[in-house]
């Protein structure tokens, strides 16, 4: 059963666990279960996604129960009236906050602008040596996507030097193998956790919060990362 964060007549939002897609794609034929599919089954009611997150993402995910509602709310993302805030754990001590605008290139050399704010909430050094290092360092930080690019998080991150662990293709191969060996854990430490937004119905302000999947709690604790105020 997925975990249904918010659900009225005109939207459903679930908390998204790692490793599940958002719909069917050529991508990962591997697949056989899709957020799509299982929520439809569990609600009994089509449901339209209004936006995406990575299959290694965890966290809010919203839906739409109408075509109409699913325009009305696309239309706000796509002018970017919808908040978004994302946890992650990445390699190395982030600065205490920054603003990262950097445009992206896309596969057909089409370049976007995009600006992403983070703040760091946590850093620790563990005793895991790499390479000629002795010990390790991560942080745990809060980022808001200003503009809403593919991957954006991803690219950011890896372009400051600091990837997210388990992040393929934009992490850190190295870090991500060491995280296997050492965890057993090839997840991608990015969870979408809050969603705000005005409903397209009501008017009203709207907040959507999803905790942090279990895996992602086991790697904060395992680096000893403080996450108290969350």
């Amino acid at each position: 059963m997925l975990e249904i964060l918010y659900q009225d007549q005109d939207l459903v939002a679930i908390n998204k666990p790692h490793g599940l897609l958002v719909h069917r794609t050529k991508i990962a034929r591997d697949a056989s279960e899709f957020s799509i599919q299982l929520l439809r089954d569990q609600i009994g009611q089509t449901v339209y996604p209004v936006h995406r997150l990575d299959r290694k993402t965890s966290g809010v995910l919203l839906f739409a129960l109408s075509p109409d509602i699913n325009s009305a709310m696309q239309a706000q993302f796509m002018e970017g009236l919808v908040k978004k805030q994302y946890l992650c754990i990445v390699r190395g001590f982030t600065a205490d906050e920054t603003t990262i605008d950097y445009a992206l290139t896309l596969d057909d050399g089409k370049v976007q602008d995009a600006v992403t704010h983070f703040k760091t909430i946590s850093k620790s050094e563990i005793n895991l040596p790499q390479g000629k290092f002795e010990t390790s360092r991560y942080s745990l930080i809060d980022v808001s996507p200003e503009t809403g690019r593919m991957h954006q998080i991803r690219k950011h991150m890896a372009h400051l030097r600091h990837p997210i662990i388990g992040d393929r293709p934009h992490g850190c191969n190295k870090q991500n193998k060491l995280f296997l060996e050492k965890f057993n854990m090839n997840t991608m430490m990015l969870h979408a956790r809050q969603l705000q937004f005005i409903h397209p119905v009501t008017k009203l302000d709207l907040t959507i919060n999803a905790s942090m999947k279990s895996e992602f709690l086991r790697m904060i604790d395992s680096l000893k990362l403080d996450y108290s105020q969350y």
